[in-house]
């Protein structure tokens, strides 16, 4: 049956459903919002080795399932750019946005929205702004994506 109808939007579904259940379960478990930045944050400046374990086994279940459920999938067409030098600026503005706006999608945008923080809503409709302008900005206007 998924192969008569586009899958994209199941995956995005699967997805998302899973980060809200995994934002869930973090903070039920730990009494913590579950900002990936923030926890690689705390691995990369050292201010999180009271719970170290915990900070490298989420992010490596970050990194490594996505692996592992490839076969699954079927291969799925990301429409990552190839230019590598796009990818690294790309990484290295995320990242500082993230600092700026001290969290990233899962802390403001999925645990901080679903707990009705004024500083998540509005965290999450300024990066969601900058996001159109900047695709609109680079696709439209200087043809680089």
């Amino acid at each position: 049956m998924l192969n008569s109808i586009p899958a994209d939007w199941l995956f995005g579904l699967a997805g998302g459903l899973l980060i809200g259940l995994a934002g869930a379960v973090f903070l039920l478990g730990n009494g913590r919002i579950m900002g990936a930045s923030g926890i690689l944050g705390g691995v990369i400046d050292g201010s999180g080795k009271a719970n170290i374990t915990e900070r490298l086994v989420f992010l490596a279940g970050v990194f490594l399932l996505p692996i592992l459920l490839q076969p699954m999938s079927g291969g799925v067409d990301t429409h990552v750019n190839s230019n590598l030098a796009i990818l690294i600026a790309a990484g290295l503005c995320v990242g500082v946005g993230t600092r700026l706006a001290n969290g990233c999608t899962s802390g403001h945008g999925v645990c901080g929205i679903s707990r009705f923080s004024l500083r998540g809503i509005v965290a999450t409709a300024f990066y969601i702004l900058a996001g159109g302008l900047t695709v609109g900005l680079f696709r439209h206007v200087l043809g680089v994506v």
